[in-house]
């Protein structure tokens, strides 16, 4: 899990199309791998970041089914940029997909987007 270690939600505006203010975590300890003196957010922690933010705002545990369209535009370096914009719209659709499209930026440079879909995740 990621949300408040790797990146903090601070806020979130909106309802079926959402805006949220992000923080990152320039400190977490995958930086120390990723990489040394040049910290890099890793394009499969982007992609977490937005299953975690949709589960926080739908108060559900999801498990990713496709990620039809997943994009990485720029590098995203938490200690040049602490602090990002998720835009996130979600819409569920007849077979019960939660289909949710998102981008990451800091209003002028896209680091980051995404279109996929989710299901609830099944209880063991």
């Amino acid at each position: 899990m990621l949300l408040n270690d790797f990146f903090k939600i601070k806020g979130i505006e909106g309802t079926e199309k959402y805006t949220i203010s992000i923080e990152m975590n320039p400190d977490h300890k995958i930086y120390e791998g990723h990489f040394p003196g040049n910290p890099v957010a890793p394009g499969v922690c982007l992609t977490q970041m937005v299953k975690e933010t949709v589960e926080h705002i739908t108060n559900q545990q999801l498990t990713m089914v496709t990620g039809d369209n997943i994009k990485f535009t720029a590098v995203l370096n938490p200690v040049l940029t602490p602090n990002v914009t998720m835009l996130l719209s979600m819409k569920t659709k007849e077979n019960g997909l939660l289909q949710a499209d998102s981008s990451i930026s800091d209003g002028t440079v896209s680091f980051f987007s995404f279109k996929g879909s989710f299901k609830v995740k099944e209880s063991v």
